[in-house]
Formats: C-alpha cells, sequence, structure tokens
C-alpha cells in the first residue's frame, strides 16, 4: 500500500533552514507528481509546493517562493523541501502528498515545524 513518511521537522528560529524529507514506498515514485501541503494551528491544508515526476518542473505557493525548493531524488524513492529564510508564519505541521494542488491524494503523518524566537 501507498507509504508516505515525512521527516526532518523540528524547532528553528526566524531565518534558520530546515530540510524535511519524504520516504515514498507501494507505487512508483517517478510516476506521480508530489507536493508538500501544510497545516498552522487552527488552519486549512494548504498546498506549498508541487513537482513533476521526473523532477524537472517545480512549482510554488506565493507565500514560499524563492524561499523553499522542492527537489526529489527517484533513485531513493525520496522527495524534499529546502526551507530557508524561515518565518513564524511557516510554523505548521507539513505533509507529503501523492497529488496536485487539489491535495486530494494520499499523505504521510506529518511533521511538525516551528519557527519562534
Amino acid at each position: 500500500q501507498v507509504q508516505l513518511v515525512e521527516s526532518g521537522g523540528g524547532s528553528v528560529q526566524p531565518g534558520g533552514s530546515l530540510r524535511l524529507s519524504c520516504a515514498a514506498s507501494g507505487f512508483a515514485f517517478s510516476n506521480y507528481f508530489m507536493s508538500w501541503a501544510r497545516q498552522a494551528p487552527g488552519k486549512g491544508l494548504e498546498w506549498v509546493a508541487g513537482i513533476t515526476g521526473d523532477g524537472v518542473i517545480p512549482s510554488y505557493a506565493d507565500s514560499v517562493r524563492r524561499r523553499f525548493t522542492i527537489f526529489r531524488d527517484n533513485a531513493k524513492n525520496t522527495l524534499y523541501l529546502q526551507m530557508n529564510s524561515l518565518k513564524p508564519e511557516d510554523t505548521a505541521v507539513y505533509y507529503c502528498v501523492r497529488d496536485g494542488r487539489l491535495l486530494e491524494g494520499p499523505r504521510g503523518q506529518g511533521t511538525e515545524v516551528t519557527v519562534s524566537s
């Protein structure tokens, strides 16, 4: 069955960096567009970034463009999100999703990111 396991979250000060990873299994990873989404406390699920199956074409929400980078290693069935210049408003649980912006596909259990001084 489809499994998505996120890791790499933690606490960081504003301006800091984190790299999230998502290990995928149970499906042909390279065939699927993959996304990162996040849910801040008290808010709905928000699409953050996505990338085509071949890893060539990334896309980003305006709120994270030029600060976050999504990439993937299809040989390792792993999706990544490099987050730089983190802001307190980036605080959320981050999810790996097998889907595009609609976020209707399977997702992992999430990894928590807290940005605070």
